[in-house]
């Protein structure tokens, strides 16, 4: 019987791209997703699903003792930043109790490998703009803090336990599938290229620049940008490295350089060919005014090489994706 591999929340925008890369990999998967954010049709190979909650134990449990994953894959969890300032037992039950819950029944029915989905949240404001993995963890909001506890019990869970693990921290994740199959489709998004491509198409008034004032050369914050084919092709990459006998650790997965808001409000302009509405707001509180990725260490444990590194590919993909939901 082939190795199973159990990936959560893999009805999602990240889950759901990287359900797709290890289906084309010959891996065979099970996905466990409540479908509170997720689409089922997301799954375009057909990959068995498992619509549960984490928190439902008995039916996590039932589902390891049927399949006897070895490798464990975890995207569940709620990752809007500010509605965990005011919603903070939502992040701590959603986020890390679940995690606990899914480490126990790894460790119950040993699981070898757990790839988790973290956030460069951990980071806080970073010394300068630019985190390392070995950057201070200081995060400013009970999201970036949720998920610091899971990396900190994973650690310790491996220290016990034997299990392996790469905690992948995300820089801003944007655009979608090239072949236009899958992308981002959570209403209401917060993602500025999503919003960016949306006012474009005429399903938004107006497009916010959340301060104008920041040390950077332009003046609006500065971040960086990962295509979404590059990022769910670092968990393959991270799972190798796993399967090849690599240590324990954690990872930033980013391309170390930023993009400002201004410069992509430009390129979406420029790829959608509209000039649409831009307005300028007070800064947002929690904000840095830059954030990019020392991301050297990915490429030299795992040999990952981003594919889709700049911001056109990126606008460009993620305009053809809004555009054929615009089209439905």
């Amino acid at each position: 019987m082939s190795e199973k591999i159990l990936v959560t929340g893999g009805c999602g925008y990240i889950g759901s791209h990287v359900v797709r890369q290890l289906a084309e990999a010959g891996r065979q998967v099970v996905v466990y997703d409540n479908l509170s954010t997720g689409f089922r049709d997301a799954l375009i190979n057909g990959e068995e699903l498992i619509q549960a909650d984490l928190a439902d134990h008995e039916t996590l449990h039932a589902a390891f003792q049927r399949h006897r994953f070895t490798t464990v894959l975890h995207f569940a969890a709620a990752i809007v930043a500010p509605e965990s300032v005011t919603r903070p037992l939502k992040y701590y039950g959603n986020n890390t109790r679940n995690t606990l819950g899914l480490l126990e029944a790894c460790v119950r029915f040993g699981v070898q490998r757990f790839i988790f989905s973290s956030t460069a949240a951990v980071y806080g404001f970073p010394d300068g703009g630019s985190a390392s993995e070995e950057s201070c963890l200081a995060p400013i909001n009970p999201y970036g803090t949720s998920k610091l506890m899971s990396e900190w019990m994973l650690r310790d869970v491996a220290a016990a336990h034997g299990l392996q693990y790469v905690a992948l921290r995300y820089f801003n994740v944007a655009g979608a599938d090239p072949q236009v199959r899958m992308g981002q489709r959570t209403p209401e998004a917060t993602h500025l290229i999503k919003i960016a491509c949306q006012t474009a198409l005429g399903q938004r008034r107006q497009a916010a620049i959340y301060g104008i004032d920041y040390p950077t050369p332009d003046g609006t914050g500065i971040r960086d940008y990962i295509h979404i084919e590059d990022l769910a092709a670092a968990h393959l990459s991270a799972l190798a490295y796993l399967d090849n006998g690599g240590a324990s650790t954690a990872m930033n997965v980013g391309y170390g350089r930023g993009s400002s808001v201004r410069e992509v409000l430009a390129m979406v302009k420029q790829v959608s060919g509209v000039d649409f509405t831009v307005v300028e707001e007070e800064r947002r509180p929690g904000d840095p005014a830059c954030l990019i990725a020392q991301a050297g260490k990915i490429g030299r444990l795992t040999g990952w090489q981003p594919r889709h590194n700049s911001l056109q590919a990126i606008v460009e993909d993620a305009w053809r994706w809004e555009s054929k939901l615009a089209g439905r």
